[in-house]
Order: structure tokens, then C-alpha cells, then sequence
């Protein structure tokens, strides 16, 4: 039972992490400070929580924890999320606190849920299952904000056209302005590539624990990092060089039909997921 229980507060703060991570790649893309602050909060109460499970560890054993593997891990994991927060609070370098908090997230959910640490085999069984969901359900969360993105692109791409026609009627009016319908498209694609990179990890960890014999060039997992990539590239073009307007509504639009391929077709050809029986 205390196991278990031990096991639902890591995962608690894996899910916590994930958050953090989302809305410090929204600060960093828009410079927003709520959003900041949020995750500054977030990862604050994940690090008190890991400062107390490493001060309870250290009284049990008697010792530092650095002796095994994955004690190494977690003390390098809090030493990641502590860099983190001084970074953020004293020297207010965005890009730096983005990517330690990536492989901070990384290497705390290798420790949270590779089955060796677990004394229970049961336990360890449950806990690569949840693994499993956790990273399904993000890919899953990753698709939906993208298929918001592709809305919000379309309804562009038809109030440019009406505007340009100079169709004045309701319906123009209830599709919204522009820059707002842009807007929405974008914050929809920032939170999407958020959980789509730590559906990603979480799915990397998982292949190596569960599936070592599967090929790095499943199609399933080709496809989803060009994915990645596609709509990272998307952000860097909004981003860095200002592109706006209908290039980018149709960039966007041409995203999401590789978002049905992947989902639809490339599915039947992956056997990355159909790993249980």
C-alpha cells in the first residue's frame, strides 16, 4: 500500500512537471509572465515534494543517494529542477529553463516509471501500463489542440475570403476577426507541440523499457518526430520570421492532413502499440 501510494505522488509530480514545461514553452514563445509564474509555482511544489522523498530516502538508508542508478537519477533530476527555478528567478533566461526542464522531465519519468526500482513485480507491471497511457493520452491531448488549430485556420482562411469578395453579411461577423482567429491558431499549435515533445519522451522511455526489438524506423515513430518537426516549424516561421496571414493558415492546414496520415494510415502499418495481450 505504501508503495503504491509512494508510486501516485511521483506520477502526480510527473503530470505536474509536464504542465510546468507547457506553460514555460508558452512564456518562452510569447514572452507571457502569468504563464510564467504558473510554472514557476508548478515546478516549485515538485521540487519540495522530491526534497522531501530525498531527505525521507537519506534517513531510511543512512547514506546520500547516489549509489545506484536510479539513485543517481533522482538526485540528478532535483539538481536539474533546482538549477531550473535559480535560472528562472535571478537570471531570467527563458531558453536555458525550457530545455533543462525537457531533460529534467526526461530523466524524472525514467526514474518514476522503468519497473527496476520496483520491489513489486505487480507494481512495476502497473506502473510501465501507466507509463504506456500517460503517453497515449498526451499524443492523444497533442491531436486535439492541433485539430483546434486547423478550426481556427479554416475560419481564417474563409474570413479572408469573404472579406477579399467583400461579402458583408452575419455570417462574416461571427466568424471573428482576424488577428484573433490567428492568435487562437497559434497558442492551440504552442500547446500542441508541448505535449506531443513529452508524449514523445515518455513514448522513447517506453520503447526502451518494454519494446527494445522495435525498430527506431517504425512508421509510427518516424512519422510522429516529422510531426514534431513540422510544427515546430510552423512556430519558428510565426516566431522568428513573421510569417502571417493566409501562408500560414495554409501551412497549417497542410500540417493537419499529416496528422490524419499519421493517425489513420500509418497506424496500420506500426506495431509500436499493439505491444499487450
Amino acid at each position: 500500500m505504501f508503495e503504491q501510494g509512494m508510486a501516485r505522488l511521483h506520477e502526480l509530480m510527473v503530470i505536474l512537471y509536464a504542465l510546468s514545461v507547457m506553460l514555460y514553452f508558452i512564456d518562452f514563445l510569447n514572452q507571457n509572465r502569468k504563464a510564467n509564474k504558473i510554472a514557476f509555482w508548478m515546478l516549485s511544489i515538485v521540487w519540495v515534494l522530491q526534497t522531501i522523498f530525498l531527505f525521507l530516502y537519506m534517513l531510511k538508508t543512512n547514506r546520500f543517494p547516489v549509489l545506484t542508478l536510479f539513485e543517481g537519477l533522482y538526485f540528478y533530476a532535483w539538481i536539474l529542477i533546482t538549477l531550473s527555478l535559480i535560472i528562472n528567478r535571478l537570471l531570467r533566461m527563458d531558453f536555458t529553463v525550457f530545455f533543462t526542464n525537457i531533460i529534467g522531465f526526461a530523466i524524472m519519468a525514467i526514474h518514476t516509471f522503468a519497473p527496476v526500482q520496483m520491489q513489486s513485480e505487480a507494481m512495476a507491471e502497473q506502473l510501465v501500463s501507466e507509463l504506456l497511457f500517460i503517453h497515449i493520452t498526451m499524443a492523444i491531448l497533442s491531436y486535439a489542440a492541433f485539430s483546434l488549430s486547423f478550426i481556427f485556420s479554416m475560419l481564417y482562411l474563409l474570413q479572408h475570403r469573404l472579406l477579399k469578395m467583400k461579402k458583408w453579411s452575419q455570417r462574416l461577423w461571427r466568424l471573428s476577426d482576424l488577428d484573433k482567429l490567428e492568435k487562437l491558431s497559434y497558442v492551440s499549435n504552442a500547446v500542441g507541440v508541448t505535449m506531443l515533445l513529452l508524449s514523445l519522451i515518455l513514448g522513447v522511455i517506453w520503447k526502451f523499457i518494454k519494446l527494445p526489438d522495435v525498430s527506431w524506423y517504425d512508421a509510427k515513430i518516424i512519422t510522429s518526430f516529422i510531426l514534431l518537426m513540422i510544427y515546430s516549424a510552423y512556430l519558428y516561421l510565426k516566431v522568428r520570421k513573421g510569417l502571417y496571414g493566409k501562408s500560414l493558415a495554409l501551412l497549417n492546414a497542410a500540417a493537419f492532413l499529416i496528422i490524419l496520415i499519421n493517425f489513420f494510415l500509418v497506424s496500420r502499418f506500426s506495431s509500436f502499440h499493439f505491444w499487450y495481450t
